[in-house]
């Protein structure tokens, strides 16, 4: 398994990532994970949509929470060209409770916990840890890498806004 060199930080210590980091201009990779009632879904499910996948490490956690939420609605913004993926290595059950507690009804959730198909083939698998790191990628309609941040410290937020504003001009 590649190891990246991408400088990411837990808490302050350093961890590895494994797999193949993407950027932007890559060609989206198909990936299968599991939703909420153990199904695959593939990114292909999506094609002809912009997607923007929301990746974090746990639903449970302050920050990934967050994260959900403003994507679950900037969700409703963006119309239906635009599909939202979560997706995080909690199992489906987890990301299931979590949702429907939280009231978040705009977004897929997804988990690759069973193969980490995801995780490798997008360079997010924290090694130390076997769950994903935090960032965003935006995917255009053609299946092509738009936008890219793997976050340098897990515990911060993604930068929102700038992924949202590359979707919006991808619609």
């Amino acid at each position: 398994m590649k190891k990246d060199n991408t400088k990411v930080t837990f808490a302050g210590g350093a961890i590895t990532l494994v797999g193949n980091p993407v950027k932007k201009g890559d060609k989206a990779e198909n990936f299968t994970a599991l939703n909420q009632g153990l199904a695959p879904v593939s990114l292909s499910d999506f094609d002809g949509k912009v997607k923007i996948l929301s990746i974090f490490p746990s639903v449970d956690t302050g920050v990934c929470s967050a994260q959900a939420h403003r994507f679950n609605k900037e969700a409703s913004n963006l119309g239906d060209n635009v599909q939202i993926i979560t997706l995080s290595n909690d199992l489906p059950f987890a990301l299931g409770r979590f949702c429907g507690a939280e009231g978040i009804d705009n977004l897929i959730t997804l988990s690759d916990h069973k193969e980490m198909d995801f995780g490798y083939k997008y360079g997010f698998s924290i090694e130390e840890l076997r769950l994903l790191t935090r960032g965003v990628v935006v995917i255009d309609k053609e299946n092509t890498i738009q936008y890219v941040e793997y976050v340098p410290e897990v515990t911060d937020a993604p930068n929102f806004d700038a992924a949202i504003e590359v979707a919006k001009t991808l619609v």
